[in-house]
């Protein structure tokens, strides 16, 4: 039986989050801040970040926290940071920052502390920015709380604002021909929320980017296309990929099954949930439970991934 997190927070909690998210989505910025951002081939940007918290299947509690850091533009890790931990917050639709994001603000803090070189200097995150019920996402609270830009890039698209994935989106789907096509996101305040991306020639999918902190859509969503090798950018896809190996490794869970084989999601969230991460042909979650414990942060040279997906789909 899965162990979980807690029960749903009392109101008194939602409305302290519901006025923090507030407080917050002050401070954003949603314009390019750094030169490198302004630059056609991003001239001046060395490091991209990704994160991801992966769960112990039928565990809501335990999970790993991951952080890597990749050179641009070649996309090969250079840093990672992957620590068991335990939840404590639940998931709540559209609060998913305060179940995962003090984590993650955790791993960036480490590596400014003990490696400041290798800093990133943005953030891919696997979620949504502005693009959310209150306009501040999981990408929004990450940027804000580490002082870093930040891009959203959720695989669903979040229904808020009149946003529906109706006949009418699915069309406008069908006219990505190539990877790096796009269509804004406009909402029916009339304000665009973000941008649908094809995101690599052989994917049919599109990526849904929206701005987290301290950058532009126009540069969120080129840099989002520069990043993909395949359909998910390279280090969200690393994150995720180290990040189940270390469940692995650390629990001593069972080897990646057989191709064809039943592959299992990734997240204990709800189905539909609009932050979760859908299975891209990466390793199922480990089985069972261990203590908390860490791994050292360590530089790592490029490795092949522990499961390399197909093609995007």
């Amino acid at each position: 039986m899965a162990r979980e997190a807690a029960e749903l927070p009392p109101k008194e909690t939602l409305s302290l989050w519901i006025r923090e998210q507030a407080q917050l989505k002050a401070l954003v910025v949603d314009r390019d801040t750094e030169a490198w951002q302004r630059d056609p081939g991003f001239s001046g940007l060395q490091r991209v970040g990704g994160v991801d918290v992966s769960f112990v299947k039928g565990d809501s509690v335990s999970a790993c926290a991951s952080l890597v850091v990749l050179s641009y533009p070649e996309l090969e890790v250079v840093y990672e940071d992957c620590r068991m931990v335990s939840l404590t917050a639940p998931y709540v639709s559209g609060f998913l920052a305060f179940r995962e994001v003090p984590f993650l603000v955790a791993a960036v803090r480490r590596l400014r502390e003990k490696e400041p070189g290798l800093v990133p200097q943005v953030l891919l995150v696997d979620g949504n920015g502005l693009l959310h019920h209150r306009g501040f996402g999981v990408a929004c609270h990450l940027g804000v709380l580490t002082d870093l830009p930040c891009i959203g890039v959720a695989k669903k698209l979040l229904q808020v604002d009149g946003l529906e994935n109706n006949t009418q989106h699915k069309e406008k789907i069908g006219l990505l021909r190539a990877g790096g096509d796009s269509f804004p996101l406009t909402g029916g305040s009339g304000t665009v929320l973000g941008m649908a991306l094809r995101s690599h020639d052989h994917s049919t999918k599109p990526l849904y980017v929206s701005v987290g902190h301290k950058i532009s859509l126009e540069a969120a969503v080129r840099l989002t296309r520069g990043c993909c090798r395949f359909r998910i950018p390279e280090p969200v896809r690393q994150a995720d990929i180290r990040s189940r190996d270390y469940i692995r490794r650390t629990l001593g869970a069972p080897t990646p099954p057989a191709p064809g084989q039943d592959r299992s999601q990734k997240v204990q969230r709800p189905k539909g949930g609009s932050e979760e991460l859908e299975d891209e042909g990466r390793p199922p979650e480990a089985h069972g439970q261990g203590p908390e414990t860490a791994e050292s942060p360590r530089h790592t040279r490029p490795a092949a991934a522990s499961v390399e997906p197909s093609c995007a789909q």
